[in-house]
């Protein structure tokens, strides 16, 4: 053993050293997961530009918005760009078209993906033309000299390779020189839907195609027992019954006779019934008396007033329903092992990875091709449909296979919303602020999205199911019962909780917002009741609760642009506001209303909205979300709620599910969006849902005097409490 002293005595010296490296910025949007450059931009020798994404258009003008941003950063009209949109074979792998991350995601992985394709593009053209790349500038598709020189994209991409990795930070143009981000741009999704042209899966017709129904289980587990299937296949036009377990369908020449098949078969078909649903009248206590796993969101603990005045309440929300206006449909065809399949799934590669697994074939087999579906926003039975396409096709190889669901299909078989509990209590101080806040959300899980084949609807009635995950909550800060239960208010003291029930009395997966309608219903009214108990107004005293500078500047514009101020006698006025899992968009909503006392009809008035959606890129399409978010939240909670027996789904038709018809849409709606120049991007599809809820129940209060607590606010729930 030597010393250290010993060892310097000696002549040994001692160094000790150190490597200090700042650690390399995280490249932005989906870059991170996909990084290379040409799977995002690619540009033709004729200086055509092709743009990649792995996100999917469902009606929310994303298309149209990614065109814009592509176009801005490369400096090309929009004409000369095409988008190629979710494509197992062709796009990035970004997962599913959900929680308004397209363009938080892809928006931001193309924007810097274009810049850097655009500084390439001037370094080559540097070389080509002698000239400082600092001294060139990009103007429609070339790159051009002070002095008038120019060469085309097409000619320096011929020489180019954008097979490189994106860098982490990009040169980006100043926000003050964009042309077209920003700029309102007519969405090209538009006009083929307008004028009646093939826009949809459902449009689908290939060479050779045949056209199949499928039978489904009348419930849950149902076993089909042995039937003669002769006098089926001796209609006129049927091709094949494709029979595996208690799997049934038709397939046949044309969609009228597949369609006649399959009410014969329905009639014939025999079932062992085993389903158990809960009562009705009492789900949601019975889902409050589930077993659940507790997940603390937040604790805070600070010094505050003492509390002089206590109010709790409970929120609820029923099972409800995606409301597909177009039934969904996908069309396959199985050509030597291989199944290729167009679907308006929000996910194509997890739906890959899932019929990988329902079909027993490897990944590289089977081919999935976005295409936009009449209707959709969650998890609705689009994968589903392609489950039943893939397996039909599979038995019938060679021929393109259609399978359209019914309507009566598509309500009772789709995967619902979670119907959902929340409990809320809060204590204010002599001078009326908040000093102490307790929440609790009850529910399921809402995402059972298909990333394996045993979360097919198909998987339950194979002889040989696969397995079935257990369901499972997702993490925090995107969250899904429990997404935005956590307050963006700064309460000194505050406690939430989510109370995740594994089992689930209903077949559940996302919809819209998933646990952020129900949640910032409950906030948001809850803090108007707060307010009310303080004497207060609800938009001062939601400011008064706020440190966020972006949520005051969104509060105040609502209220300014409504004239909350000023008031107007004889309406109810509704105010509410949330920042969508308090890290995407901003929006408050201010609400007019009448109640009609004799039938319990609720009116709705004016509408203004106001939005922080970070940079525009599309004003139009922001608003187009907001208005739609709007419509499609006060439908919810005036109206939907998924009925049942003790053993099936009742809510079969547009009868049986009621949703917001033309005459009792607003008066009027206004969107309004706060300027945010050269800001990242904010998710905005689902901002709009929950505010618009609490707005609808602070405004009644108003109205009516009544708190309605429990959606929808039926006319007789209306009725009953105000007492008639």
């Amino acid at each position: 053993m030597i010393s250290r002293r010993g060892l310097l005595a000696v002549g040994g010296g001692l160094v000790v050293a150190f490597s200090l490296r700042a650690e390399e910025p995280a490249r932005p949007g989906s870059l991170k997961e996909t990084p290379l450059l040409d799977a995002w931009i690619r540009v033709a020798s004729d200086g055509r530009v092709t743009v990649f994404t792995g996100k999917a258009e469902l009606g929310q003008g994303l298309k149209t918005a990614l065109l814009q941003v592509a176009a801005e950063q490369l400096d090309v009209p929009v004409s000369t760009v095409e988008l190629i949109t979710a494509d197992t074979a062709r796009t990035a792998n970004e997962g599913f078209t959900a929680g308004s991350h397209s363009m938080q995601d892809s928006g931001t992985a193309i924007l810097n993906a274009a810049a850097q394709v655009r500084a390439l593009l001037v370094d080559a053209a540097a070389v080509e033309l002698g000239v400082a790349a600092a001294l060139l500038s990009t103007v429609d598709g070339s790159v051009r000299t002070t002095d008038g020189r120019g060469i085309g994209y097409g000619p320096l991409a011929a020489k180019l390779n954008l097979h490189v990795e994106a860098a982490p930070v990009s040169a980006l143009k100043d926000p003050a020189a964009y042309r077209l981000m920003g700029t309102p741009m007519p969405r090209v999704d538009i006009p083929a839907k307008l004028h009646g042209g093939a826009s949809y899966v459902q449009d689908i017709r290939l060479p050779g195609m045949l056209h199949a129904r499928a039978i489904r289980q009348p419930s849950v587990g149902a076993k089909l027992l042995a039937f003669d299937t002769g006098p089926v296949e001796r209609m006129p036009g049927v091709v094949k019954v494709v029979r595996d377990g208690s799997y049934l369908a038709v397939v046949a020449d044309k969609e009228w006779q597949a369609i006649k098949a399959m009410r014969a078969l329905s009639a014939a078909a025999q079932w062992e019934e085993t389903a158990t649903l809960p009562d009705e009248t009492t789900v949601l206590e019975t889902i409050r008396a589930l077993p659940a796993r507790d997940i603390p969101i937040l604790t805070w603990t600070n010094p505050a007033g003492p509390a002089v005045k206590r109010q709790k309440a409970k929120y609820t929300r029923p099972y409800l329903m995606h409301g597909a206006i177009g039934p969904s449909c996908a069309v396959a065809r199985f050509v030597d092992g291989t199944i290729t399949v167009w679907t308006h799934s929000q996910g194509v590669y997890p739906l890959r990875a899932a019929l990988s697994g329902l079909l027993r074939l490897p990944l590289e087999k089977i081919h999935c091709i976005h295409v936009e579906g009449s209707g959709c926003y969650g998890h609705n039975a689009a994968d589903d449909a392609a489950g039943d396409a893939v397996l039909i096709a599979r038995a019938v190889p060679g021929r393109p296979i259609r399978v359209q669901w019914m309507r009566e299909q598509e309500h009772t078989n789709e995967p619902y919303g979670a119907a959902m509990i929340a409990e809320v209590s809060g204590a204010t101080d002599a001078g009326g602020n908040i000093v102490d806040w307790d929440y609790g959300v009850w529910s399921n899980t809402h995402n059972r999205r298909p990333a394996v084949g045993g979360l097919m609807l198909q998987n339950a009635a194979l002889p040989d199911p696969l397995p079935v995950p257990p369901p499972t909550p997702i993490p925090m800060p995107e969250g899904g019962g429990e997404r935005n239960s956590n307050p963006i208010y700064a309460f000194p003291n505050a406690r939430v909780v989510s109370h995740f029930i594994p089992e689930m009395p209903v077949r559940v997966s996302a919809l819209r917002s998933l646990g952020a309608y129900l949640n910032v219903f409950a906030i948001e009214s809850f803090m108007d009741e707060l307010a009310e108990g303080a004497g207060a107004d609800p938009v001062d005293f939601r400011l008064r609760h706020l440190k966020d500078e972006r949520a005051k500047a969104v509060i105040a514009l609502a209220a300014e642009k409504f004239g909350w101020a000023a008031g107007k006698p004889g309406e109810g006025r509704g105010f509410a506001f949330a920042r969508y899992k308090n890290l995407g968009a901003y929006c408050a909503i201010a609400l007019s209303l009448r109640v009609e006392h004799e039938t319990g009809q609720i009116r709705l008035g004016r509408i203004v909205a106001a939005v922080d959606s970070g940079q525009e890129v599309n004003p139009d399409g922001i608003r187009n979300q907001i208005e739609g978010a709007i419509v499609q939240s006060a439908s919810w909670t005036l109206y939907e709620q998924v009925h049942f027996d003790r053993r099936r789904i009742l809510s079969a038709d547009w009868s049986g599910y009621p949703i917001m018809r033309f005459p009792a849409v607003p008066e009027s709606i206004s969107v309004h969006i706060v300027p945010r120049p050269g800001q990242p991007f904010l998710g905005t599809g689902e901002a709009g849902q929950g505010p618009t809820a609490a707005a609808i129940a602070n405004a009644v209060r108003d109205a009516a005097g009544i708190r309605l607590r429990d959606v929808p606010f039926s006319a007789a729930k209306v009725k009953a409490a105000i007492g008639i």
